[in-house]
């Protein structure tokens, strides 16, 4: 079923390989490092997604295949966009998925004071200055990629000036964007993050850690090396996008004489048909395009759990992607087949009708009932069987009786016998119609020597089509969910929002579902036959549960890309 993340491998020939690893066997190996120390850094800003869980499942992972530990730790540098809501969402996620940091739970807020002294540090030694240019006016002397920045007409002040200045601005005597702390490095540096950039700004607003002790804010940039060398991180596993300010950190460290930690880039993860970045979801949660973070159409974990996608299939999907240094775009079909895989596997089967239609069968007792017994899992032999209740009325799938079908429609027509999944062999004798011609029931005859789905004379029949028993049957709302967006990539040349699905919701408000699913907890998954998998969402209620869709059995989605491209020729 579930691929297991590899541990203590180091020394294995079979152990997976990638740059990170080769690195770490390799520090191992010449005695840098006795133990690797990793760690996550979120900024509570959000709800994590699932490129945020390719981060994380990297930094664990490696530190638990080596031996080693993983700190979780909270970038809080920024009280503005912060809320203690997202760092327990972000907590809870990371231990859906399987990890635990083992106590070792720190944020950079934690380090304010230690960070503080750095500064004071690097003001000694005159590598960093106050600086009185407001946000504006220090983006234009930054320069450009091919012009060299402007010094500031505040970088020359004395030591004396700036370290009463900054312990001014951190008792609050100045409002905010009046002044800055700059890092003093070279204005003309060809990279853009060598040039002067800014180590704390004032902001008056509380944090929700520290309240209104401080109202100056370390930047990211700033806090980032200087809380790994604290906590004694060895390997510091950063997205790509962070290469660039790899030299900063290092110029950090060695002014400071910290510990130096190593930092290792490697590739985001995107995904095609949707947006991992917090920035894009929070624009359709604030806008009312989706419920929430834990709308089940969002790449969001929250989401994602909502929808019933299984943390285990995320990690093999992951573990399938694999490490590289350049950004991977990973097809949605690779991802959505190892969530079909994993559920073929753990699911047990049930009988949904999403779309009923009446079907009485005329020759059985208005007045019985009997039980026939089904698989919960032919993948898992050991689950056993089911009792599924059986009647004289029965739904079926309208989508499963055609008056007029095709040569190869193989399921319930006028005069054809089919099969009703482990119960008997029914016949169509008569479709009746509503005043507006539309099929409302079905009169149908069973054979009596058919029940348990097979005959006595052994007799073939071409189809076998799923059911629930009326008088049995759990009437449910079904959430039917698809993509959310049309575009393989959303962020190509427009408003992301513009390739948004118009039909990636359909809520079918009359169902019915087999009555051993009655009371099943929120989060729990089924195999609907030959519909798909379906989750209960925690909106359900006892009387009236809620499924959401979290897959279909086939990819119909490429199927009908397929045809599409063909001008409607795909089946």
């Amino acid at each position: 079923m579930e691929q297991v993340e590899e541990k203590n491998v180091e020394a294995g020939e079979d152990a997976p390989s990638d740059f990170i690893r080769d690195i770490i066997r390799e520090d191992l190996k010449t005695g840098k490092y006795d133990r690797i120390v990793t760690r996550f850094p979120p900024e509570p800003n959000g709800y994590l997604h699932i490129g945020n869980a390719f981060g994380f499942c990297l930094n664990f992972g490696v530190a638990e295949a080596f031996g080693g530990i993983c700190n979780l730790r909270f970038d809080d540098t920024n009280p503005v966009r912060e809320e203690t809501e997202y760092v327990e969402s972000m907590k809870e996620d990371i231990k859906w998925m399987g990890f635990d940091w083992g106590g070792r739970l720190y944020f950079a807020s934690d380090y304010f004071d230690q960070l503080y002294e750095f500064a004071i540090r690097l003001i000694k030694k005159g590598k960093a200055y106050v600086c009185d240019l407001s946000a504006e006016e220090i983006r234009e002397y930054r320069g450009t990629l091919t012009e060299p920045g402007k010094e500031s007409p505040y970088r020359n002040r004395s030591v004396e000036e700036n370290l009463d200045l900054f312990v001014r601005m951190k008792n609050g005597e100045f409002p905010n964007g009046r002044r800055t702390l700059r890092a003093k490095i070279d204005m003309a540096s060809p990279n853009m993050n060598m040039r002067d950039p800014v180590m704390y700004r004032i902001i008056h607003t509380a944090h929700h850690r520290t309240g209104d002790r401080w109202c100056i804010y370390p930047t990211y940039d700033w806090t980032h090396g200087q809380s790994d060398a604290i906590e004694g991180v060895t390997h510091s596993l950063c997205s790509i996008e962070f290469a660039d300010h790899r030299p900063l950190y290092d110029w950090y460290i060695r002014e400071l004489g910290i510990f130096p930690s190593r930092q290792i880039e490697f590739s985001l993860l995107n995904i095609t048909f949707t947006v991992v970045s917090k920035r894009y979801l929070r624009q359709l949660v604030e806008a009312g395009y989706v419920s929430g973070w834990d709308d089940p159409r969002m790449p969001t974990l929250r989401g994602m759990r909502r929808r019933g996608v299984p943390p285990g299939a995320i990690r093999n999907f992951i573990r399938r992607v694999g490490v590289n240094r350049r950004d991977t775009v990973a097809e949605m079909d690779l991802f959505e087949s190892y969530i079909r895989e994993y559920l073929n596997k753990t699911a047990p089967r049930v009988m949904g009708v999403i779309d009923p239609l009446k079907v009485v069968i005329e020759n059985y007792p208005e007045d019985e009932a009997e039980t026939f017994e089904a698989l919960i899992n032919p993948e898992d032999p050991s689950a056993g069987t089911r009792p599924v209740p059986f009647s004289r009325v029965v739904y079926i799938e309208r989508e499963d009786f055609m008056e007029d079908p095709p040569r190869r429609f193989r399921r319930l027509a006028p005069g054809r016998e089919v099969r009703l999944r482990a119960a008997c062999y029914i016949t169509c004798r008569k479709a009746v119609k509503d005043e507006n011609g539309e099929v409302v029931e079905l009169r149908c005859t069973f054979d009596p020597e058919s029940r348990g789905g097979s005959t006595p004379d052994g007799r073939k029949v071409q189809g076998t089509i799923h059911w629930v028993s009326a008088s049995h049957a759990l009437a449910a709302e079904v959430r039917l969910y698809d993509r959310l967006f049309l575009k393989e990539n959303p962020l190509d040349g427009q408003d992301f929002k513009a390739s948004l699905n118009p039909n990636s919701l359909e809520v079918r408000p009359a169902c019915y579902i087999e009555p051993g699913v009655k009371g099943a907890a929120p989060g729990t998954v089924y195999q609907f036959e030959r519909l798909g998998y379906f989750c209960v969402d925690p909106e359900s209620r006892a009387e009236k549960p809620v499924f959401n869709r979290t897959i279909t059995l086939r990819d119909s989605w490429a199927r009908m890309q397929r045809g599409r491209k063909s001008g409607g020729r795909g089946r």
